[in-house]
């Protein structure tokens, strides 16, 4: 037997497909050695590790593993600047990381283990990345390698660690590689693996692992062991277990919260547990919001049941890889959820709650699932305790997700970066009213300021309408001009007026001068990494082979390539959530991926802290998007010293053709220039280069005739006045 008898796939996702059964077991069971690295070090990690080893040891066959101590970046700046002694902090940090077994079968686990390392078949090392100034960081790779006694090679890599919630709970997944289908790949991938293990990786620096913690695993030798566990019977002992601890909530081992996460917890308590984070992006509400769950659990006496809901299913697949690790099984509910019974899994569970049979689930959904009438109707059962927490919660403003907000949810808790509802202030009032006060404003210079987020430099661009663009702005200007109504003693728009104001919204966004002008300013990064590109979702002045138009994420993507060579990829909704993870692997890497284009996917949520450079042609008067859009770029990693942002600044014409107008005329083209310059005067304000674009608000300015008070009527978005 062999390798080559075992069936395999060429991915595996959980939950779903049954990854020790179908993966690791058949595959141990013909392996001579088996080499793993998996990210950062706990006991349950080794526990979960010593699944199907049995059949390993048959083959008197070894485990080569490389872990990661969980180390603060407070300590590790102390080791890098030579204040703490680095093995002192790790072995500290390595024995927090062994708990008890919380039961027989974790005990018996550790047992295994300890033999393994008494016998010599087991070995671990502990590894850190290393940046170009040669000081030490995390490592947090998870890949995988077995051998048979014939050659063969197995390598495994993706996000997917050793623990039994990534086993059986988790959204996770991993690529399979074959010495028979695929030997380049496998080849790098071991050759990697060795390079690190033999500690001669330019890019990290790997450690014997420390005697302390060492000795603290053969604390739990016994003398007898039972290689014969066996797992899938052992895994189904264990869910009926009362004593096995899953589905808790509980903030991760060695993660602690910062003291503007604790007072808004805080906060959010004395106010019985009801209130708004308004937090910038980038500053850690999911982990606040998750944290502030374990809080509540606390004050609960463990018995309560919890609600998410988010715009999109990414941020629905993100936060679910932040519940796992506040040791919670999430139901996960969307269309085309890995848990294709999510409907009947809440059924059960709302049930159970009520009968008291389970003390506590959490349900996670799209803001769309949540409002649908089956879900609902779920919730209307509950019984007892209920928390919903909103993420984003400036798009629960509509009218049919408003309708979901009611007294049924004892407690509350709404998360966003820009809670204020833009030109809508009725439904801004609606949320307030619901979810009562700010229980901490978390600005970006606090964000900035306290080096949660990066330093940016900004660079306004101002690009000018053609002039058969302009032409048609102000045609349309004239006809929005006749659709004013009057409506709750404001100045409105009529439905026909909402339309137009899109229609003249799409001409500034997908202004043709815009292509031409970053080409000119992208050329110089040309051969650079980590440059994102927003587009609007607007067609230009540009046709296809059939005379359709294009869109500008299209003519941009192309340009990119073609003309500059460069390694591109669109990144939008168009991309399912496999693709999109691919996208940022290898966009994060800096080898195989230069650029980003992107349009909304963008907006809400995603995390890419890899980018250094934006390009933003999107124009938008709305401050949640751009808000977002910057916060997008200003992403914390390690290497970015601060971003750089690009911002395409639209305006009717060029300033020094401003004087010959009148004053109707000038009146006129003051709508599109106000609405410009806010965004440019927020972004202007905080960055490191401000006086350079408050020379060019004050030259806008002074050209248009624009004072700080001036009180013409200026359009919005939204069909609004001011």
């Amino acid at each position: 037997m062999s390798f080559l008898n075992v069936y395999l796939k060429k991915d595996y996702r959980t939950p779903g497909d049954n990854v020790i059964k179908n993966f690791y077991i058949p595959l141990l069971k013909e392996s001579k050695l088996y080499k793993r690295s998996v990210g950062f070090f706990s006991s349950s990690s080794l526990v979960e590790l010593s699944y199907g080893i049995s059949e390993l040891i048959k083959n008197d066959g070894k485990i080569q593993l490389i872990v990661s101590p969980v180390i603060s970046d407070d300590d590790l700046n102390a080791i890098n600047l030579g204040y703490k002694n680095r093995v002192e902090v790790e072995t500290e940090a390595l024995l927090n990381g062994i708990t008890e077994p919380q039961n027989y079968y974790e005990e018996e686990r550790l047992n295994m283990l300890a033999n393994l390392i008494a016998m010599g078949k087991l070995d671990i090392k502990i590894a850190y990345s290393v940046n170009n100034q040669y000081k030490l960081g995390l490592y947090h790779e998870k890949q995988g390698l077995f051998y048979d006694k014939e050659g063969n090679i197995v390598a495994f890599s993706g996000s997917m660690n050793e623990t039994k919630t990534a086993f059986n709970d988790n959204y996770e997944s991993f690529d399979v590689f074959t010495s028979w289908d695929d030997l380049d790949r496998v080849e790098g991938k071991e050759k990697y693996f060795d390079q690190l293990w033999n500690n001669v990786d330019l890019n990290a620096r790997v450690f014997d692992f420390p005697a302390a913690p060492i000795d603290k695993i053969l604390s739990y030798k016994k003398d007898k062991v039972n290689w014969q566990i066996d797992a899938e019977e052992e895994l189904s002992k264990m869910s009926a277990d009362e004593n096995f601890t899953t589905n808790i909530p509980r903030i991760p081992f060695g993660k602690k919260l910062f003291p503007y996460q604790e007072r808004a917890i805080d906060e959010w308590a004395k106010n019985n547990y009801i209130g708004i984070y308004d937090m910038a992006t980038g500053t850690g509400k999911t982990y606040t919001g998750l944290a502030s769950i374990c809080k509540l659990y606390e004050k609960c006496d463990g018995k309560l049941s919890v609600f998410i809901a988010c715009p999109q299913i990414h941020l629905v697949n993100q936060w679910v890889e932040d519940i796992i690790g506040f040791n919670m099984s999430p139901i996960i509910g969307y269309g085309g959820s890995p848990q294709k019974d999510f409907k009947q899994r809440l059924k059960k569970a709302v049930l159970d709650f009520n009968l008291g049979v389970k003390d506590f689930f959490c349900f996670i959904s799209t803001n769309a699932t949540y409002s649908s009438p089956e879900i609902q109707a779920e919730i209307s059962k509950l019984k007892g305790n209920v928390l919903l927490i909103v993420d984003e919660a400036h798009n629960f403003g509509s009218p049919t997700l408003l309708r979901t907000l009611d007294d049924r949810f004892k407690y509350r808790l709404a998360l966003s970066a820009t809670f204020e509802r833009h030109g809508d202030e009725e439904g801004t009032e609606t949320l307030t009213n619901y979810f009562q006060k700010k229980c901490i404003i978390y600005t970006l210079e606090e964000a900035i300021e306290g080096k949660f987020l990066t330093k940016y430099r900004y660079y306004p661009i101002i690009v000018t309408l053609t002039d058969e663009e302009l032409e048609k702005y102000h045609a349309i200007s004239r006809e929005i001009a006749k659709c004013i109504i009057k409506k709750n003693g404001k100045n409105k728009l009529n439905d026909y007026g909402e339309k137009l104001v899109r229609a003249r919204a799409r001409i500034i966004a997908g202004a043709y001068n815009k292509i031409e002008t970053l080409a000119h300013y992208i050329k110089p990064y040309k051969d650079d990494n980590y440059i994102l590109v927003y587009c609007g979702s607007a067609r230009v002045d540009e046709q296809d082979e059939n005379g359709e138009d294009i869109k500008q994420i299209d003519v941009i993507t192309r340009m990119l390539g073609n003309q500059f060579d460069m390694k591109v990829h669109r990144f939008t909704s168009r991309e399912d959530p496999k693709t999109r993870a691919i996208i940022k692997e290898k966009f994060a890497d800096g080898k195989s991926l230069q650029a980003l284009v992107a349009i909304k996917c963008l907006d809400e949520g995603v995390n890419i802290p890899a980018i250094k450079t934006a390009f933003i042609l999107a124009s938008t008067t709305n401050p949640k998007e751009y808000i977002q859009r910057r916060g997008r770029v200003l992403r914390k990693m390690e290497g970015k010293d601060f971003a750089e942002i690009y911002d395409f600044i639209t305006l009717p014409r060029r300033l020094e053709d401003i004087s010959g107008l009148t004053d109707d005329e000038i009146r006129s083209e003051k709508r599109l220039v106000k609405n410009e310059l806010n965004r440019l005067t927020e972004f202007g304000r905080i960055a490191m280069n401000s006086m350079e674009s408050h020379k060019m608000i004050e030259e806008i300015k002074e050209t248009y005739r624009l004072l700080d008070n001036d009180d013409d009527i200026i359009e919005m978005e939204d069909g609004s006045y001011e």
